[in-house]
Parts: C-alpha cells; structure tokens; sequence
C-alpha cells in the first residue's frame, strides 16, 4: 500500500478538515474518533506520511518513533487513563481493517472494555 497524500488524516494535519484536537506536538496530534467505541476513545497519528505501523518502524527516524510513543503515553495520562487501564489498537492492512492508509493509534479507556476480538477463528 503506498501513502496517499488525500488521505483524510493528511488533510487534517494539513487543517483541511477540522478535528476535536486533544494533543499536538512536534510528532504527533491527537484527536476524538468521530465515532466513538469507547467513552474515550482518541485517534493518534504522526505527522509524518507513514501507511501503517510496520512503514512507521521501518522507516520513521528514532526521534519521530520515540517521539510518537512518548506522546501516546502522555495523552493517557491526561486523559485520565492510566489508573483504570486503557487499550491501544492499531490496525495494518486490509485484512486489519483499517480504514485509513495514514498510521494511526486508537486509544480507548474510560470504562471496562471486555474482549478484544469476539470473531472465533476455525
């Protein structure tokens, strides 16, 4: 899959579409789902034009991935989740589901979550 500059998180680190911003920092922003799983449930991306997370380790810089990472555990805590617990998604490819070919992190907390996946497999 190649990166696709039109991609809808493109254009919203471009501020081409508007988004509930939680968090922005040289290497990341993070932002509400438009369509929450979870009571939080915030989408983090770099703001580098990186696929998925194997493109994102494979070819990020070490400041950038450091830098990413260290703002995924920031916005936890300031979004409360780090006592409780919270969950962190990321899906890669087209058998992942992900929607979005731009890397990106869900972070979902703020109550009990129960299983992750609930399709069993043959």
């Amino acid at each position: 899959m190649t990166y696709d500059p039109g991609n809808i998180f493109a254009r919203i680190l471009r501020k081409e579409i508007p988004a509930r911003t939680v968090y922005e920092d040289d290497f990341a922003l993070a932002f509400h789902d438009i369509a929450p799983q979870a009571p939080i449930h915030v989408l983090v991306i770099p703001k580098g034009p990186y696929v998925s997370i194997a493109d994102f380790g494979a070819t990020a810089s070490p400041d950038e991935i450091t830098g990413f990472w260290r703002a995924v555990s920031k916005i936890a805590e300031e979004q409360g989740l780090t006592r409780e617990g919270f969950r962190l998604i990321s899906n890669s490819g087209p058998n992942s589901g992900q929607e979005v070919p731009h890397f990106h992190v869900h972070l979902f907390g703020g109550a009990a979550l129960g299983p992750l996946l609930t399709q069993k497999t043959s």
